[in-house]
């Protein structure tokens, strides 16, 4: 079944798209719910003089999402969970909580046009931010162990000691021979 999409549907298409479905998901979904109409002849010659009519406004919306994406374009995301021994997360981190944090850096983004992967390990990651049908920008995401700064400064101490360790054996050594 073919449907004209009236908003935008992450993983199916955007607005003024026309898509093939499955005949019950556009029934029993997207016609009642308003988010598609049945796309007959008559639609789609509608549907093209509208796209007419809005190609100026659909620039001005695209050049908008252009210039988001090239603000956002740069950013790389290191977000702390709380991690078991094995490296696994108590928790996932999820589209939500990459809108999250990129809302606390300044940047207003809807938690709905982030897609990503559940990230239920600690390791390098990737989320897609649909600003627009054919602006999609890729922000890299770090998912670390909460304590990383301690364990970074814990070899750093060990590298200190043995430097220590030498430096009381010379003293004991000194002290063996006066001792005899």
């Amino acid at each position: 079944m073919e449907i004209i999409l009236k908003e935008d549907i992450i993983g199916l298409g955007f607005k003024n798209d026309i898509v093939t479905v499955k005949n019950g998901y556009g029934r029993n979904y997207l016609i009642p719910t308003g988010k598609g109409v049945i796309a007959s002849e008559s639609a789609k010659k509608q549907l093209a003089e509208t796209l007419k009519q809005q190609a100026r406004k659909l620039a001005a919306i695209k050049a908008e999402a252009e210039k988001k994406g090239e603000a956002i374009k740069d950013v790389a995301l290191v977000i702390p969970v709380k991690v078991s021994a094995n490296g696994v997360a108590y928790g996932a981190v999820t589209a939500n909580t990459v809108a999250a944090e990129l809302q606390k850096l300044g940047f207003d983004i809807d938690r709905k046009i982030v897609t990503m992967h559940e990230a239920k390990k600690v390791g390098d990651y990737v989320a897609t931010v649909h600003f627009h049908k054919e602006v999609l920008v890729e922000v890299p995401v770090k998912v670390v162990a909460e304590g990383a700064e301690k364990v970074e400064e814990a070899p750093q101490a060990t590298e200190e000691a043995p430097v220590e360790a030498p430096a009381a054996e010379e003293a004991k050594a000194e002290e063996a021979p006066a001792a005899e």
